[in-house]
């Protein structure tokens, strides 16, 4: 909670500092990566760099923090600050990276906002960061506790076994692990950080959901190429479906994520868009496993049949089921429903728990369809791939 004095000073320069955060974020990172190149090897996304979404994740985190912090200040936003937490184990934050962060962050408000940072104010978001951090730091020793990791010493390799063709932009990778160490269950719906070295010399991680997994320990995950478009071209993508064969070996972390599939009775949608299909792969997987008898609907969105990455996986598994349902709507018109996902004359079960995963645009569309269908918006639980730029829009 902050304290009187800050929450007064935090609300009336909350707007002038939220209106300049991306401006804040920027001059962050720039200034910390020019003292700290080594954050940029093996650490940081350098593509979300590139493209401003990390800045903007973080901008948004941070207003979204501060206001939560005034709006219910007897209250800690767990929610927002699980998934951040489960962001920061996937790549190894550790305590004293905390610190680096403040030092520069803080740097960046005084230049930005000049003499409007008054030593008072200073003060007072000084409160804010801490909270937060602090916050995270307990939250992220948890998480990395439950992983049997310290410090962010979540990685280990495994091998390939087996490299399947899902589409013309899409594979799978059976991977096992390599050596005796017990290895960390994944909760359907969880994902891994992999880590590679790109041609010059740094090393690059991305985060891919356990997409499937079997009862002698393989783990499946399913990488989509991300070509150049309207965003550059996936350096890790495209690095992994050149070269990555069977036998190789891969560096993984342990299965993090605060968006997983929770056992119980209530009835359940899942539905997603593209690639967003992996962690429903997992949980459908999961509900088959344990002859789960719930009511599941199934509802994805592609733009063709052949772009449908896991497709015959999703429809064995549904119709394994005895409660399964599916529908897949199809840009092309080949699927049950044709064009973009519209949920208007979808029967949504009553009570139902959702779980769903894809475009950003995707999910806010079919959140506002799921709503007007009843359910409650606690639970809708979503997972965005790369940083959470819902959230800094919100």
């Amino acid at each position: 909670m902050l304290s009187p004095k800050a929450a007064e000073l935090v609300r009336a320069t909350l707007p002038a500092v939220g209106a300049e955060l991306e401006t804040i974020t920027a001059r962050f990172y720039d200034t910390m990566f020019a003292d700290h190149p080594e954050l940029l090897d093996g650490l940081f996304n350098r593509g979300n760099q590139r493209s401003g979404e990390q800045r903007k994740a973080l901008a948004g985190a941070v207003a979204a923090f501060a206001g939560a912090l005034l709006n219910s200040p007897g209250e800690r936003p767990d929610a927002l600050l699980a998934r951040i937490a489960h962001k920061h184990a996937a790549v190894g934050v550790t305590d004293d990276q905390y610190v680096i962060v403040h030092k520069y962050l803080f740097g960046a408000i005084a230049e930005v906002l000049g003499e409007a940072v008054t030593p008072d104010v200073a003060a007072a978001w000084d409160e804010v960061y801490w909270l937060m951090a602090g916050a995270l730091i307990a939250m992220e020793a948890r998480i990395y506790a439950e992983a049997g990791a310290r410090d962010g010493a979540t990685w280990r390799p495994w091998q390939v076994v087996e490299r399947r063709e899902e589409t013309a932009d899409a594979m799978s990778l059976v991977l096992r692990p390599v050596g005796d160490d017990p290895v960390p269950p994944a909760r359907p719906g969880q994902y891994v950080s992999v880590r590679v070295t790109m041609p010059d010399g740094v090393r690059q991680l991305r985060q891919y959901s356990v997409s499937g997994h079997g009862a002698d320990g393989h783990r499946s995950i399913t990488v989509k190429r991300v070509r150049a478009g309207e965003r550059p071209e996936g350096e890790v993508s495209t690095l992994l479906h050149a070269t990555v064969r069977e036998g190789d070996e891969l560096t993984l972390s342990a299965p993090f994520g605060d968006v997983a599939l929770e056992d119980g009775d209530a009835p359940l949608v899942l539905v997603s868009a593209g690639i967003g299909c992996t962690p429903i792969a997992a949980m459908l997987r999961h509900l088959a496993d344990t002859g789960s008898g719930r009511r599941v609907l199934v509802l994805h969105a592609d733009r063709a049949r052949a772009d449908h990455a896991l497709r015959e996986q999703m429809e064995r598994l549904t119709d394994a089921l005895p409660g399964g349902e599916r529908l897949f709507w199809y840009e092309s018109g080949e699927g049950d429903r044709a064009g973009l996902m519209d949920l208007a004359g979808v029967e949504i079960p009553e009570g139902a728990i959702v779980y769903m995963c894809g475009p950003v645009a995707f999910m806010r569309a079919a959140r506002a369809g799921l709503i007007g269908a009843g359910v409650a918006p606690r639970d809708i639980h979503y997972e965005v791939f790369g940083p959470d730029l819902w959230l800094a829009a919100a």
